[in-house]
């Protein structure tokens, strides 16, 4: 049964799911494995039509290059931010890995792809599984440092699933998961 800790009761309410209310700002998914972490955002992504969420490994990707993977999403995602999506690439060191399909990348490389992706949506709620897991020290920066200068929005949500809530972030809202 889900535990619900709303840190900033004035953050707007953008959604209710499965009796949880996702509230503007960052808000954390935690639970150990197997509680239902992944299934949640996946379902919540599925139910409610301005959510996105994506498997970072992007097993379906294989023979994609990240250009071509971001062409789908910007053609998906009505609110794309295409100068988001190149400062991040920039950013997050992918510049020279461009060309190269996602089945030459390392699995922090194929992460970045996905989280570039989820990150220039411009979704209204976006859920990101476990986003540092693979990543060098310096994206794991640039991760923390771009969900929290959203953690004050007033009209988006992200949701963060984990094993716990990251002490780096600016949390809205806590979500703890346990087995039932």
């Amino acid at each position: 049964m889900p535990v619900q800790n709303l840190l900033n009761p004035s953050a707007p309410v953008i959604a209710e799911f499965k009796g949880l209310h996702i509230a503007a700002g960052l808000n954390a998914v935690t639970g150990d494995e197997g509680s239902g972490k992944t299934r949640l955002l996946r379902e919540l992504s599925e139910l409610h039509s301005e959510t996105i969420w994506l498997d970072l490994k992007l097993p379906e990707c294989n023979l994609q290059t990240p250009l071509e993977v971001w062409a789908h999403w910007r053609n998906r995602c009505p609110r794309w931010h295409e100068a988001l999506c190149l400062d991040l690439c920039e950013a997050l060191d992918m510049t020279p890995h461009l060309e190269k399909r996602l089945d030459m990348l390392s699995t922090g490389g194929r992460r970045k792809v996905a989280l570039i992706a989820l990150l220039a949506s411009g979704a209204r709620i976006t859920c990101l599984d476990q986003p540092f897991a693979a990543l060098d020290q310096v994206s794991i920066r640039v991760l923390c440092e771009f969900l929290n200068d959203m953690a004050d929005h007033t009209s988006r949500a992200w949701l963060i699933g984990d094993y716990e809530a990251d002490a780096r972030l600016q949390w809205t809202n806590l979500i703890s998961l346990r087995q039932a």
